[in-house]
């Protein structure tokens, strides 16, 4: 327990625990203390009796019974009254390093559930009882679902990005109106949702790659810790999320030209798969690939940062009463970490795109990513490497906020 509270304390790595670096320990610490003695405490009477126990670690998904939960009381009840208050609770645990709580991660999760159609890189983490119960399926199933109808919905703003990220330039400058009118005017309004198909089939064998790849690593890394440390997640997270966008990365390619097609130009998905690997060779379904895994680095590390950084603003400013931060908070903080990751990630995505968009021609010269880049900063400016980000933008909150309210229900209908 001593090394443990060092190891969580130490902040300047010297295995020395100097008194600042203490204090910053026992605040740190006490804030998700008071976390997690609000959650247990139902009744919200002040104190935590063996009932309130016994339920809060149902919801959880672990069962015990009275009579366990009795002794537990026992283990921190000072003064004999079979109930905990918050002075012997905190006194209890505030030597006991943070990692004995593993509930505290069920509110501030960062979880991958607000699918904003970017390839989001940190798996959600779920405890040993969730794994154990089956639990972690059916929350990647509602995931999925969620995914699938929120990318469907906001499924134009995906497609005018794209057009606007290959197509848009200082001689052909595309404004969102103009853009919508144009899909519409060379295809109908159903035109709107090209590409859609394949960027919702490609949820399902990316988040269970994902998921299957976290959790190997997370073994590999050799944590015994319920929660991953935050840059142990990064590391675990960016792998992992670099395994599935691996395998799946030529339905990225297919969603590029599906959503860039004419009308007519390609019957369907597999007819247009058919018609890259004739022309252009299985190359072809590899364009963009290493902007691609580079983009992966700073969009998990800033999320993740900004996420944490909000995470603990809250927690020091307002988890005065509630340890729950309510949906609302949780949803702000995701979506403003997530959207900080495209920004800073933003230009590498659009020359992705536009490498995916590039159709080989006899001998022409095969594009680079660093001649890219330096083309559009030559033709453009630093603003070209920005084209499209209004329509991405605009459909972040939409986004969060469908995939929000379907996750919800489908967690309902699949009896999480």
């Amino acid at each position: 327990s001593k090394q443990k509270i060092v190891k969580a304390g130490d902040k300047d790595l010297d295995g020395q625990l100097d008194f600042e670096e203490f204090v910053h320990y026992l605040q740190d610490h006490e804030k998700k203390l008071r976390l997690v003695f609000k959650s247990l405490d139902k009744k919200n009477d002040g104190r935590i009796d063996a009932q309130e126990i016994v339920q809060s670690l149902r919801d959880l998904g672990v069962k015990i019974s009275e009579q366990q939960a009795e002794k537990i009381l026992k283990s921190m009840d000072k003064n004999g009254t079979m109930t905990i208050d918050w002075n012997e609770w905190r006194d209890y645990h505030l030597l006991h390093p943070v990692e004995n709580i593993p509930e505290i991660i069920l509110y501030w999760k960062h979880s991958t559930i607000f699918d904003v159609g970017e390839n989001l890189t940190v798996p959600d983490e779920f405890t040993v009882e969730e794994r154990q119960t089956g639990m972690w399926w059916r929350h990647l199933v509602a995931g999925g679902g969620a995914g699938a109808v929120s990318r469907t919905c906001t499924a134009p703003l995906d497609r005018l990005k794209v057009l606007m990220q290959v197509h848009a330039s200082r001689s052909n400058n595309m404004c969102i109106i103009g853009g919508f009118t144009q899909m519409i005017r060379e295809g109908g309004p159903r035109s709107l949702w090209r590409g859609n198909g394949i960027n919702v089939l490609k949820i399902a064998p990316e988040s269970a790659i994902k998921f299957m790849a976290y959790e190997q690593i997370k073994r590999f890394i050799g944590t015994d810790q319920e929660m991953l440390r935050i840059h142990e997640r990064l590391l675990a997270g960016s792998l992992a999320g670099a395994i599935a966008q691996s395998s799946i990365y030529p339905m990225e390619v297919l969603k590029t030209r599906m959503a860039l097609r004419k009308t007519g130009q390609y019957s369907g998905m597999l007819d247009c798969a058919k018609n890259i690997l004739s022309k252009e060779g299985m190359a072809a379904f590899y364009k963009g690939y290493i902007p691609n895994m580079l983009g992966i680095i700073p969009y998990a590390g800033i999320d993740l940062a900004v996420y944490e950084t909000l995470k603990n603003t809250w927690l020091q400013r307002y988890a005065v009463n509630s340890a729950d931060p309510g949906v609302f908070v949780l949803l702000a903080c995701g979506t403003i970490s997530s959207t900080c990751g495209q920004l800073a990630s933003y230009p590498l995505a659009l020359v992705r795109t536009r490498m995916q968009a590039q159709a080989s021609v006899e001998g022409a010269p095969e594009v680079t990513m660093r001649g890219l880049f330096k083309h559009i900063l030559k033709t453009e400016g630093a603003f070209g490497l920005y084209r499209g980000l209004a329509p991405n933008f605009m459909k972040v909150i939409p986004a969060v906020s469908i995939s929000y309210v379907v996750y919800e229900n489908l967690k309902m209908t699949l009896g999480v």
